[in-house]
């Protein structure tokens, strides 16, 4: 019997600032995330994206300010444990080592969670919600890019996530598979409820699945609104990032 979908979890980020070797990477940085919301923030290379969502998942401490999961500081005692999260790495990070069942079900078995048997089960179930039964005993080497993705995910879903975070999910797929990807991403908020927080430089990408959308530059947050709010607003800095970024700028 499939286990229950997971509930979801509200995110604010208060005011966060950071700075590594006296550079200023993040610049007091404000946004509120909804309950099952497919957050996206969406901004070049080098903006702090990956940053901000390692703060969100308590892997750095801000210099200033701080975020809230469910209401509580994430560094509070206990709230990791009270929220699950899981982060999906821009390099997938499955271990080569291991087959695809293994790695998908790694870390059930290193924390002793469930029996093998129940872990196989767990296994197949995520495999099958990302479109890849029967691979478990494939290893990662013999998988394209865009199965690598959706393992990586599958992986994410074994702990029943209230919050998922994607660093460049569609990072060095061909434009079919990403496509897949950002689908994948969408499915899985209808089937687990999860919070989905998405940070891409991929422009079809964000505009494609995201409820709202947060542009980034240099550390700071340009806008936030909806994708129909981002294209209609009028700011020419956000209009020459949303075109220039993506080499289309009309220069007529």
């Amino acid at each position: 019997m499939p286990e229950k979908p997971s509930s979801s979890v509200s995110v604010e980020v208060r005011g966060l600032h950071k700075s590594f070797r006296g550079q200023p990477v993040l610049k007091g940085i404000n946004l509120q995330v909804d309950q099952g919301e497919i957050f996206v923030v969406m901004g070049p290379s080098g903006s702090g994206k990956t940053v901000l969502l390692k703060h969100i998942i308590g892997l750095e401490k801000p210099d200033e300010g701080e975020i809230l999961i469910g209401g509580e500081p994430v560094h509070a005692e206990g709230v990791m444990d009270r929220h699950r999260m899981a982060m999906v790495f821009q390099s997938g990070a499955l271990l080569n080592s291991l087959t695809v069942g293994e790695n998908v079900g790694l870390y059930l078995a290193e924390h002793r969670l469930k029996p093998d048997s129940e872990i196989a089960t767990v296994v197949a179930e995520k495999l099958a919600l990302v479109g890849l039964e029967g691979l478990e005993d494939r290893y990662p080497g013999e998988l394209s890019g865009g199965m690598k993705k959706r393992v990586a995910i599958a992986r994410a879903l074994v702990i029943e996530p209230e919050l998922i975070l994607y660093d460049e999910p569609t990072s060095e797929l061909d434009p079919l598979m990403a496509i897949t990807v950002g689908e994948e991403i969408v499915k899985l908020r209808e089937t687990t409820h999860a919070t989905s927080i998405v940070v891409t430089h991929d422009r079809d990408l964000g505009f494609g699945i995201a409820d709202r959308i947060a542009l980034m530059w240099e550390g700071e947050i340009l806008f936030i609104g909806t994708p129909g709010d981002v294209r209609k607003n009028s700011n020419p800095l956000l209009q020459e990032f949303i075109t220039a970024e993506f080499g289309l700028t009309n220069k007529r």
